[in-house]
């Protein structure tokens, strides 16, 4: 299964794209199809039986690579002792084993996916930690990039395969470091059957591998089954050998597996690993993380649940496989915890040198920190060199939480700056880079994007450093809130929950921080609260990052029997067609009439499909008359649905369309240059930047319409108008030269050696499709391109901006928009001319006076309006009263519909002409549905203990808005004029009364 000890809702869905090949392909597969090993005498430990075979994976046994898996499995388990003693030659085959092999991580990867490529299993890359599925956010089970192939949507490409896929968990972060096995990032190593082989062989394999591949000793495993799963306890029983004692049934919770409310479910088989045997079999419970700890995790998918909560068998049963990496190199190197293994500690060490530590000298705490750190590092940087932009939305906010908890434990830790020396710098890269240098097996891609991570993470770090300073000064101004409210209600000094919360959550302290603080000031912390705000937060984590949907949709029913669509696309605009399905609202008819809305499935199609950012093509459906066509459908979209089938979205316009029918397919040609054009344009704009910025920018998502093109990617600052000039020229350049487009079709891996780029979040095969514009662009692309860049006549960038937190956005014309744009400008600007009076080369220096002008007359305006205030304020001071004892000047008063700063400026003269001690609140309605508010108060007021700032809030939301302030001058607004008096007579009554209790 993709994740050990998953709740009954798993996480996300998997995404295409670049991947991981932890090894060469060619050291995993050797050139026949299996290796021949010579015949003897073997043994599988499996603890009370011992199996012999005469030979392994011999060609007789596999003549090919998949089709002969089943035919065979019964060798491996020929003939076995009823025993009820290990033989000893298991005993000396595991012993030695275990002796002999590497434990390495890197080692263990290699072994587990070597084992499942002998057996018959294609090794397949590790998907990207950002899905295809828009349900979910990020990959956290080995089994999401197979999901369309569970569902039925797909079909298989492999009968079974093996993978090791980089997976992101976020929703137990607060148990990282403090358990010995919870991780933000970690690595599930799986196999996978689709339809091939079941339970007997997932379970016999799993226990060769634990107990032979890797020398697990049997007597140290223990079984889980689902409590009603007696064929899987039967299996482990009789055919494995392991005793009953040591199986346990488990119930739903722990051991039935499901996706959600309805959808593919199954139950599971998990296998422990006991790390204190001497404490026997009594009152075995094996979610004791301090004695078990699960690391192989087997799902028989078998069931799909239905909408009344009924369970009917799969046509097709899966198997789906999980076993963590990090917990078999916990095991197999005999170290306390997985933060320990060599997967994780370099980082730790590298940590513990900037913070001046040693790791097995620290206390608790620091250990903890340490682990924290090694563990969100890796997170972090894998997040970002798969593409993921720190943002307050999304997957961003995802890694940006992971940023902050990492700075504001390296500060626990007594890092400073970036632990070498330099104040102003910034620590993470530098433990970025030891990272970087474990990747190579996980992901070799990550080199080659190093240096975008630097720059991200140093950004972050700086800018967050930055926040944490203000949240130094928020605490402080909340204790000084907490200590006057205490004073004034009698009761005892405490910080709230939410507020310890928003410190934590916003400004990244720790609560301990914060408690500490706290208790020198002589506050308490409400940590019920926190707790509750806590918990409301993990609620919605866990909501948002646990849950792939596999629920059975009705889709596949509709296009069960429908073939892939062939795209002829490539080669002519237009084709005879047969139509194969029609679709309306969701459900298949056998004809559709005029006037009608329909999603047209053909045979084959010359229309493109929107897919790698371009939008689908537009055109027509007819079948031709003897004077008129019969049937016409105009297109207006195009999408691919369950894998290659083109849907076609449109309306009839005229006769009536019928299954079967035979229909002319045309693709507006016009609009088909203009997506061409604008699609290569984007390839050379990508070139471009890369020439201009630097290699390290990358893709971040585009759009290839008929009206424009748009590009998103990385990059940590605005491009200034210089190097947008460059980038234009250079495009232009480079479609001055008339170069022709080659474009070929090649294995993946020989696409990436030849240098060609990914597009951003495209799956792709292990064939893919090449765009070259020689010397310039070569990128992995199935788009529609120009043959020559001369056709794309011209290009302009009409617009850059940043749309999220290290992401820009460049939008551009070509060909046809670019003629088009270029002719409105020139209207626009004769227009200008004709209105100002000038040459077009002069517009500029006419606008710029023009500005200057009006900015003259606003001011005088504003210095106006001011006088006029301040004089009408003069006529008020008359009005002011005395409150108390201390003759304490209070003025309320409305002055009908002066401006906020006018109001302001009011507010300052009367505080000046009252002296302290005085009061002033004036209250305006500058306009329709507007209400300004100002309150002052002289320092003799506020150390009586009465803030401007939090008098006025109350007063404005009377008036339908809210405001505040400093605690001598407070501003507020709102939206209802009508309710200015009462409100103003509400603090004229309420300054009165606290003042007079205070004064007295």
């Amino acid at each position: 299964m993709a994740s050990l000890k998953l709740p009954q809702t798993l996480g996300n869905s998997s995404h295409g794209g670049k991947a991981l090949l932890p090894f060469p392909a060619s050291s995993l597969l050797p050139k026949s199809t299996f290796p021949v090993y010579r015949a003897r005498k073997v043994a599988v430990s499996t603890g009370f039986i011992t199996t012999k075979t005469v030979a392994l994976f011999s060609p007789n046994i596999f003549p090919s690579r998949h089709c002969s898996l089943k035919q065979a499995r019964s060798t491996h388990f020929s003939t076995r002792s009823t025993s009820a003693s290990v033989q000893s030659e298991t005993d000396e085959l595991v012993e030695d084993k275990a002796k002999d092999l590497p434990s390495s991580g890197d080692s263990i990867r290699r072994r587990f996916l070597d084992f499942y490529a002998k057996r018959g299993h294609k090794i397949l890359p590790s998907a990207s930690l950002v899905p295809d599925d828009p349900t979910v956010l990020l990959t956290i089970a080995g089994m999401l990039q197979f999901k369309p192939i569970f569902l039925g949507q797909v079909p298989k490409q492999v009968p079974c395969a093996t993978t090791a896929q980089r997976c992101i968990r976020t929703n137990d972060v607060e148990n990282v470091g403090r358990t010995s096995r919870h991780h933000t990032f970690f690595e599930m190593l799986g196999n996978f059957s689709f339809g091939d082989y079941f339970k007997k062989e997932a379970i016999q394999w799993a226990w060769e591998l634990s107990t032979v591949e890797f020398g697990l000793p049997a007597d140290k495993l223990w079984i889980s089954v689902f409590e009603d799963d007696n064929e899987a306890f039967e299996l482990w029983h009789d055919e494995v050998g392991v005793p009953v004692e040591r199986i346990k049934r488990m119930g739903a919770d722990d051991n039935f597996w499901t996706s959600g409310a309805t959808g593919p479910c199954g139950p599971c088989s998990e296998i422990y690993y006991d790390f204190h045997p001497e404490r026997g079999y009594s009152d075995i419970d094996l979610n004791d993380d301090t004695r078990f700890i699960e690391f192989y995790n087997l799902v028989f998918m078998e069931f799909n649940k239905k909408d009344d909560g009924s369970l009917e068998p799969l046509k097709q049963k899966n198997i789906d496989t999980g076993l963590g990496l990090e917990r078999m190199a916990r095991i197999l190197q005999k170290v306390p915890n997985n933060y320990e293994t060599d997967l994780i500690y370099p980082i730790i060490e590298k940590t513990s040198e900037l913070a001046n530590v040693s790791y097995s000298l620290a206390d608790d705490r620091s250990k903890l920190n340490l682990k924290i750190i090694g563990d969100h590092l890796r997170a972090i940087v894998y997040l970002i060199s798969d593409g993921v932009v720190p943002s307050n939305i999304g997957r961003g906010y995802v890694v940006r939480r992971l940023i902050r908890r990492a700075v504001r434990t390296g500060r626990m830790l007594g890092i400073k700056g970036d632990g070498q020396g330099n104040l102003e710098g910034a620590f993470l890269p530098v433990i970025a880079r030891k990272v970087i240098e474990l990747s190579t097996h996980i992901n070799p891609d990550v080199r080659g994007r190093a240096a975008r991570v630097f720059e991200e993470l140093k950004r972050e770090e700086l800018k967050f450093v930055q926040t944490l300073e203000r949240g130094e000064k928020y605490l402080d101004q909340m204790l000084v809130e907490a200590l006057l409210t205490a004073k004034e209600s009698g009761t005892i000094p405490c910080l709230s929950g939410k507020d310890a919360f928003l410190l934590y959550d916003t400004y990244g302290f720790p609560v301990e921080i914060t408690t500490e603080v706290a208790e020198e000031r002589g506050v308490s912390i409400d940590m019920q609260g926190f707790d509750i705000e806590m918990e409301n937060q993990r609620r919605q984590s866990q909501a948002a990052h646990s849950a792939v949907k596999l629920a059975m949709g009705n889709s596949s029913d509709l296009t069960k029997n429908v073939p892939d669509t062939e795209f002829l696309g490539y080669e002519t605009l237009s084709a005879r067609a047969v139509v194969e399905s029609l679709i309306v609202d969701g459900n298949p008819v056998i004809q559709v009439s005029k006037g009608n809305d329909v999603e047209v499935l053909l045979n084959r199609t010359p229309f493109y499909a929107e897919s790698g950012g371009q939008i689908g093509d537009h055109g027509f459906l007819y079948i031709p008359g003897e004077n008129q066509h019969k049937v016409v459908m105009e297109i207006i979209d195009v999408q691919k649905s369950l894998g290659n089938i083109f849907v076609h979205k449109g309306t009839i316009r005229e006769g009536v369309l019928e299954v079967g029918r035979e229909v002319e397919a045309a693709v507006d040609a016009r609009l088909r240059q203009r997506a061409k054009v604008h699609h290569t344009a984007t390839h050379l704009l990508q070139s471009a930047l890369k020439k201009v910025i630097g290699q390290e920018t990358s893709q971040a998502g585009s759009l290839v319409a008929f009206d424009r093109l748009r590009f998103d990617f990385n990059f940590h600052r605005p491009i200034t108008d210089s190097e947008l000039e460059e980038i234009e020229k250079l495009v232009n350049m480079w479609i001055g030269d008339a170069t022709l487009l080659q474009t070929k079709v090649m294995p993946l891996a020989d696409a990436k050696g030849a240098g060609a780029i990914a597009m951003f979040g495209e799956k792709y095969g292990e064939e893919v499709r090449v765009v070259e514009v020689p010397g310039v662009s070569m990128e992995l692309c199935g788009g529609t391109h120009v043959s020559n860049t001369s056709e794309i006549r011209g290009f302009k960038i009409i617009s850059e901006q940043g749309i999220a937190s290290g992401v820009r956005r460049i939008e551009a014309v070509a060909g046809e928009a670019f003629i088009e744009y270029v002719n409105s400008r020139d209207y626009y600007m004769k227009q200008l001319c004709s209105t100002l009076k000038v040459k077009a080369e002069e517009v500029t220096n006419r606008v710029d006076n023009l500005l200057e002008e009006l900015r003259m007359t606003r001011n005088e305006v504003s210095s106006l309006r001011e006088k006029a205030a301040v004089y009408k304020a003069s006529q008020l001071a008359a009005k002011a009263v005395s409150v108390g004892t201390s003759n304490i000047r209070v003025l309320v008063e409305s002055m009908d519909d002066t401006d906020a700063d006018s109001l302001k400026k009011a507010a300052e003269y009367l505080i000046d002409t009252l002296q302290d001690p005085a009061a002033v609140i004036l209250g305006s309605c500058p306009g329709d549905e507007k209400v300004s508010l100002v309150a002052a108060f002289t320092p003799g007021v506020v150390k009586l203990g009465i803030q401007a700032g939090k008098f006025i809030g109350p007063i404005a939301k009377l008036c339908g808005g809210g405001g505040g302030g400093r605690p001598n001058f407070a501003q507020a607004g709102g939206r209802k004029p009508e309710n200015l008096s009462d409100a103003l007579e509400k603090a004229r009554s309420e300054i009165f009364l606290r003042l007079s209790e205070k004064a007295s």
